[in-house]
């Protein structure tokens, strides 16, 4: 068995590496080197953790075991998932992450003794404040994951689900909480415990729905806060200096990306964490909107506009992500450059359905890191490039987000891809994006849509730029 000075000692230098880690995951140059500082420091808190077990006989076996089979499912399950996906099993971790705050709590509450926390009825009064608190938001971060998992995976609709009296109904039950902490602080009454966990599932539930799916990358940076303050909560029910480090790591780094993307899109951040983002009682009904012409092309066509371009700037999509065809891209792209046509990647803070969706994905198909740009980087750009190539990418590139004070993405900064001379837009249909609303780039006088899958296009495209 380890000491308790040692096991300080070993938990903050895990702490450190997880600093450096999300210090590495800061830029996609250092990336690799972050995940392997994060991988380092988990490995030591796990071992640590296992030391820290008094009874090798009976807890350190369990624990082992379910170490093993839990490692064993999340291997499997990452070794399997598409990066089409990923944003949904980022959703669905966060759930477990919540869950898994919840059941510590409760472990906690019933039995205290077990943690050096006091007696049933009789809990230090600190620890039960911790604990709540920790409960709380952990409830609140696993009902609100699942609803965004299933936004994600399609299994509800991606649209603002809001009713009337939705925000005075989420406020009273938000004070509710506080008053349910308060008063259970003072009695200790289960009862209490158990209505507290009931109304904190419920907001959590509330707080996402009316949040549409264009929107949906800025909640998955805000649930991963959320889980975050739920492990550090619970870390200091447990004593566990590394969890406290680990869930204050999260918690601040999460919010601080979610402020950061919401100031990129001029949102509220409040807005946000109240649950009112991205939703509009007067969205426009797109079922029974007015079909408009449009020019559409082939491989032939756009091979021709880019043959003949100084300059072109690829914005990549989450229909990208679908097709897969970032490798044909980055091939397109290699085609472009030997011809002397200077080529650079757009990307828009919330292309895809995560943060860093897009990088990601060129950077697996070994991208540069010079010619990748970010919107406030490369949007003055457009109106002097030759031609935009659009492979995927809609909400983002919508010009009703600045026209239409009624659109749900009103507002939201978008790459101005409508400004080039030409754009190329990669798409299997004229159907709307995540956010639901129609494109207005598709109908205007410079746009060509390639109407086929992003992945055979962008071959096809290569090919006639060989010729």
């Amino acid at each position: 068995m380890i000491s308790a000075n040692l096991s300080a000692i070993f938990y903050l230098v895990s702490g450190v590496l997880f600093i450096l880690a999300l210090r590495g995951l800061s830029s996609p140059e250092t990336s690799r080197q972050g995940n392997l500082f994060g991988i380092l420091g988990m490995i030591i808190a796990i071992t640590v953790t296992f030391l820290s077990i008094g009874n090798f006989s009976t807890g350190f076996i369990f624990v082992l075991i379910f170490v093993l089979v839990g490692g064993s499912i999340g291997a499997f399950i990452a070794y399997r998932i598409p990066m089409t996906a990923m944003p949904e099993l980022v959703a669905g971790f966060h759930s477990l992450v919540g869950l898994a705050a919840v059941f510590v709590a409760i472990s906690a509450f019933l039995n205290p003794q077990a943690f050096n926390l006091g007696t049933p009825g009789n809990i230090k009064l600190g620890s039960l404040i911790e604990m709540s608190i920790g409960a709380a938001v952990g409830a609140i971060t696993f009902s609100g994951s699942v609803i965004a998992f299933f936004k994600l995976q399609g299994i509800m609709s991606g649209s603002p689900i809001i009713f009337k009296g939705q925000h005075p109904l989420n406020a009273i039950i938000l004070i509710s909480i506080v008053v349910l902490i308060y008063l259970l602080c003072s009695t200790q009454s289960s009862n209490l415990f158990w209505i507290l966990l009931a109304c904190s599932f419920l907001i959590g539930f509330l707080l996402i729905i009316p949040i549409g799916g264009a929107d949906m990358p800025v909640v998955i940076s805000m649930l991963n806060s959320y889980s975050g303050w739920a492990a550090a909560g619970i870390g200091f029910t447990l004593e566990n200096t590394a969890l406290i480090i680990t869930g204050a790591l999260v918690g601040s780094s999460g919010a601080i990306l979610s402020y950061i993307m919401c100031k990129g899109m001029n949102r509220s951040f409040f807005n946000v964490i109240l649950g009112g983002f991205g939703a509009t009682e007067d969205a426009k009904d797109n079922s029974t909107k007015e079909q408009r012409p449009v020019k559409s092309g082939n491989a032939d066509d756009a091979a021709f506009l880019m043959k003949n371009a100084s300059s072109v700037i690829i914005v990549p999509g989450y229909g990208m992500a679908v097709a897969q065809a970032q490798h044909a891209l980055r091939e397109m792209v290699d085609t472009l450059k030997k011809n002397d046509i200077k080529v650079s990647y757009a990307i828009h803070p919330v292309a895809g359905r995560m943060p860093g969706h897009m990088n990601v994905l060129l950077a697996e198909a070994n991208v540069p890191y010079d010619e990748v740009f970010e919107l406030e980087e490369i949007n003055n750009d457009f109106a002097n490039a030759d031609v935009a190539f659009v492979i995927g990418a809609n909400d983002v590139t919508n010009p009703v987000a600045k026209t239409d004070p009624q659109s749900p993405i009103f507002g939201m900064p978008i790459l101005d891809v409508e400004k080039c001379k030409s754009v190329l837009f990669v798409k299997r249909s004229l159907s709307p994006g995540y956010a639901g609303i129609d494109n207005d780039l598709f109908y205007k006088e410079n746009t060509l849509m390639l109407f086929a899958d992003a992945k055979k296009m962008t071959e096809d495209i290569t090919k006639n730029l060989q010729i």
